[in-house]
């Protein structure tokens, strides 16, 4: 695996929602007893690694019920490495807020794109881990590839990586 190392601070931010603060109804899932707009949030980064070819996305709650493995909300590969941002509502199904390239891996709802939070009803708030990874190769073949598949290839590849967390609980 390659070293993670870089002279500059790679950060993640967005601004729908501040670092471990609450997510917003419009980030929300619309489906499971779920009433959001199922909006994917702005995101932009800074500082990523010399070297960087390409980007990857990972959205992940490590606090669903589901006896260890978590929930994967939204997987981004082949982000080009021109790219400091995506848009809010980059995350519809179709691609078409992405950069060119770009491509969306299947979630755990078993669609492509953003699959906002929707943690049970009475749990404690749930954490939602965006992960941007700066990657020595230009794209990964994923296709067919399940997101833990996925995360490995991201792992094998990553230069640097970048992290930012929401809450959510109803």
């Amino acid at each position: 695996m390659p070293a993670i190392v870089s002279s500059r601070q790679f950060a993640l931010t967005s601004t729908d929602f501040e670092p471990n603060g609450t997510i917003s109804m419009e980030q929300v899932f619309g489906g499971f007893g779920c009433t959001g707009k199922n909006i994917s949030p702005a995101l932009s980064w800074s500082g990523a690694p010399e070297g960087a070819k390409s980007f990857a996305l990972l959205v992940h709650d490590p606090d669903a019920p589901t006896g260890g493995a978590g929930w994967w909300h939204w997987l981004v590969v082949n982000i080009p490495a021109n790219t400091t941002f995506l848009a809010k509502d980059a995350g519809q199904t179709d691609g078409a807020k992405l950069p060119d390239g770009a491509v969306q891996v299947m979630t755990d709802f078993g669609s492509i794109g953003w699959g906002g939070p929707c943690p049970p009803v009475g749990d404690k708030p749930h954490h939602y881990n965006f992960t941007l990874y700066a990657l020595n190769v230009d794209r990964l073949d994923v296709s067919g590839a399940s997101a833990s598949l996925v995360g490995y290839m991201i792992n094998g590849n990553s230069i640097g990586k970048a992290s930012l967390t929401g809450m959510f609980g109803r």
